[in-house]
């Protein structure tokens, strides 16, 4: 199986779960089935697509709120599912708001626990010696750790 067709399964398996905790947890969400919330945390996730689009469209609108019209898109992506999906329920705007939310919060903690969340990368090396000079014309020294290996934080 290619890299592209696992990640799509993983990011479907983390909106499954999203979708699932969203529907115990907000009033207003609901399912028949299980197989209602694959399909509806499929069709999110196909919808999700079109993010590039929408945020082309709602561009001035999103400067505006300061970016806080996503929650507002994510909201309508989610009613849209619940009235194109039969056995998967959404109430209304403001339980697909609060259900984005949830969704939102609940793919950030298993993508942060999983390693597929945001990465900091420190990069541990030699550093420059005091006689190598920076374009600025500053030099490279400073203090070094164990000799002359460790974090490297060059400002």
């Amino acid at each position: 199986m290619s890299d592209g067709w696992i990640q799509f399964l993983q990011r479907w398996v983390v909106v499954t779960l999203g979708v699932l905790v969203a529907a115990h947890v907000v009033p207003g969400i609901s399912y028949d089935t299980p197989g209602a919330v694959v399909i509806a945390s499929l069709i999110l996730g196909l919808l999700n697509a079109l993010r590039p689009f929408l945020a082309l469209l709602s561009l001035p609108i999103m400067f505006l709120t300061l970016g806080m019209f996503w929650f507002v898109i994510n909201a309508l992506l989610l009613w849209l599912v619940g009235y194109v999906v039969k056995g998967f329920h959404v109430a209304g705007f403001w339980p697909a708001f609060f259900g984005g939310l949830v969704i939102s919060f609940v793919s950030l903690l298993i993508n942060l626990v999983s390693g597929r969340g945001a990465r900091i990368q420190v990069q541990t090396g030699r550093r420059p010696s005091r006689k190598t000079q920076h374009p600025e014309g500053r030099s490279g020294g400073g203090k070094t750790l164990k000799g002359g290996k460790g974090p490297v934080i060059d400002v």
